[in-house]
């Protein structure tokens, strides 16, 4: 069993209920757990990484993202769309995606979210070109493999084409059979329930406005059946509370709650911009999860969700980057110091300290994933941790409080060292397990591709 001895960081941030931080701090890993946490560690180790300047926190945790998106970002066309109207024309483009550009698609995005210090991710994966499954979430889940990220594959689906009232074209939609046999295929095959597991499936229909009533109501039991969570956008934009009006007659929300999503704890919603305060009380009584996409959320101009009454309700909220062609990025550092700031925007400067925005990047996600066994540096815990390095000009002054200039300051910061499950994935700021140049080349040539047979 290998061990690697972090020594002499500059601060390390436990995230650990206390909000212990530790000045010089040590990190003893022995396989894939955290061992020891405290100063002058006195151990044998395989390899010592030593963390002077450097800050070390748990891993982020990414709660929400459409990976196959990072072959489809800055568009000029949607450039400045709103929600419904971006999903009108990119459906165009998105039903032409490839199992290989899933593949390497996930590559990219998950490859963003390490350099930024992020070791889980979840992604949302709905759009099903010609109506078939294939092995597109295999795809996705060998793809995290080949860069060592922890993943919560979320089987997204989407029953409600044009011809029936929804948004997408009909030749990437299914029906509910042939969405729910690919769903249990994938729970037997890759869903693992184990401390420390690698990979999890969650049950993910798109949205109230690409979904039948039929799918949401067979999801959430057989989400119940299978002990799985799940997943769906929510209450994203006032288009969306229009459509469940004049559709359902219910607000999104209560919608939600009337097809059994709000039963046993299991589900957590993306988005949930445009919640009341009786909606807020009703998620946290049912422990129902927020992943707060600030940056998609702003960039669309849907709105700021109210993240501070979330918490004020006990809302289990995490963090998510979403897809990469309504960010337009997977890196999950800016997205942390965005929610730091939008929440200023939205309930006043003092809303959101930094250290709320790391926990909601960390202990936050692993609660909406449903984990105790990440988003925090103790003995016992998965041995998922990031390093960022504090030395260089963009920080200077900034040493006061180490842990808080990580989101203050820096310019495009990314991670000197991550590890995850106790393998070191980011070494001096590259990623570790494949090659990122190559890959972008290769990244590029499929959206070209893409974008030649759209047109």
């Amino acid at each position: 069993m290998k061990t690697i001895l972090i020594k002499n960081a500059l601060r390390i941030a436990r995230m650990n209920d206390a909000r212990e931080e530790i000045a010089g701090g040590d990190i003893l890993v022995e396989g894939n757990l955290i061992k020891q946490v405290g100063r002058d560690i006195q151990a044998r180790a395989d390899r010592v990484i030593d963390a002077k300047d450097c800050v070390v926190l748990p891993g982020f945790v990414n709660t929400h993202h459409h990976l196959y998106q990072t072959l489809t970002r800055n568009l000029p066309a949607v450039q400045d769309s709103k929600l419904f109207d971006w999903l009108l024309y990119l459906y165009e483009v998105w039903r032409h995606v490839t199992p290989e550009g899933v593949y390497v698609s996930a590559q990219v995005g998950l490859g963003e979210l390490l350099l930024t210090g992020c070791t889980t991710s979840s992604d949302h994966f709905y759009l099903f070109p010609g109506g078939k499954s294939a092995d597109l979430i295999d795809r996705e889940i060998e793809g995290a493999r080949s860069v060592g990220m922890r993943f919560h594959a979320c089987r997204g689906s989407m029953s409600r084409g044009r011809s029936k009232g929804g948004l997408p074209p009909d030749d990437v939609v299914q029906t509910e059979d042939e969405i729910m046999r690919d769903c249990e295929r994938l729970v037997q095959a890759y869903h693992d329930r184990k401390p420390c597991a690698m990979t999890r499936i969650a049950l993910a229909p798109c949205s109230p406005f690409s979904v039948t009533t039929e799918l949401l109501k067979l999801s959430a039991v057989m989400a119940k059946q299978w002990d799985v969570r799940l997943h769906t956008h929510l209450a994203e934009t006032i288009d969306e509370e229009a459509f469940c009006l004049a559709t359902h007659k219910m607000r999104p929300l209560a919608y939600m709650e009337s097809v059994g999503w709000l039963e046993g704890g299991r589900a957590w919603f993306a988005h949930c911009v445009h919640m009341n305060e009786a909606e807020s009380r009703l998620m946290g009584q049912t422990r129902t999860g927020v992943a707060h996409c600030p940056s998609s959320n702003l960039r669309l101009g849907s709105g700021i969700a109210p993240v501070r009454m979330y918490l004020k309700d006990r809302v289990p909220v995490g963090l998510g980057v979403d897809g990469s062609a309504s960010n337009d990025s997977s890196a999950m550092l800016p997205e942390a110091r965005q929610a730091m700031l939008v929440a200023r925007v939205k309930s006043g400067v003092d809303s959101m300290p930094a250290r709320d925005a790391l926990w909601l990047a960390t202990r936050g996600g692993a609660e909406v994933l449903g984990r105790d066994d990440i988003g925090e540096l103790s003995p016992g815990k998965a041995a998922d941790l990031s390093i960022f390095d504090l030395s260089d000009i963009d920080f200077a002054g900034s040493l006061s409080d180490p842990v808080a200039a990580v989101l203050f300051c820096g310019a495009g910061v990314r991670a000197k060292h991550v590890l995850v499950d106790g393998r070191p994935v980011v070494e001096n700021g590259r990623l570790a397990l494949v090659d990122q140049v190559a890959l972008a080349r290769q990244a590029n040539k499929l959206s070209q591709e893409m974008l030649e047979k759209a047109a």
